[in-house]
């Protein structure tokens, strides 16, 4: 491989793939205040693509992030801070297909609630596609990426609160934009 692409190897060798059902680590993926890019959360034993050396990915930091809305319903009673931990679930073109929520169909009325709006949100978010480029040698031994697409996931803790009757959301430890 030519030596000025190598520094594009090293930092892009794993990506989140599928999630197995570990407690999160609350500390992963934490992004600075202000921040609107949002960060995600790696639970243990989580799995991930493997790449050989000649490999090259990027992408599965959300472009576009919508806050979920506050439940109505809740508002009233402006009960305890609740956490809904989502898998979002990222296709090709970087649309997120599918939200999933462990303890959804144990779920009490009123966590459905938090549920159905982190399911809302989150079905707005837009990712860059994940991209992952091989290098490849034409007939003239001139390297190149050549370049495909691939769905991944990734999981956002999204935290409501409510304080004296101010309902507010953020996702991770970043204020959610």
């Amino acid at each position: 491989m030519d030596r000025r692409y190598g520094c594009l190897v090293a930092p892009c060798l794993l990506v989140a793939g599928c999630v197995t059902s570990s407690a999160p680590n609350p500390h992963a993926g934490t992004t600075p205040p202000g921040n609107p890019s949002g960060s995600s959360v790696e639970r243990a034993g989580t799995q991930h693509y493997q790449f050989s050396h000649d490999v090259v990915a990027n992408g599965s930091l959300p472009t576009k992030r919508v806050s979920p809305v506050y439940p109505v319903a809740e508002r009233t009673t402006c009960p305890p801070s609740v956490d809904v931990l989502a898998q979002l679930i990222v296709d090709k073109a970087g649309h997120v297909g599918d939200v999933r929520v462990a303890d959804e169909a144990q779920a009490s009325e009123q966590r459905h609630h938090y549920i159905d709006a982190v399911r809302t949100a989150a079905r707005q978010w837009q990712f860059p596609p994940l991209e992952i480029g091989h290098w490849v040698s034409d007939p003239g031994g001139m390297q190149h990426l050549d370049h495909e697409t691939q769905p991944f996931s990734e999981i956002y803790v999204f935290h409501f609160q409510c304080h004296h009757g101010q309902p507010s959301t953020t996702v991770g430890n970043v204020p959610a934009a």
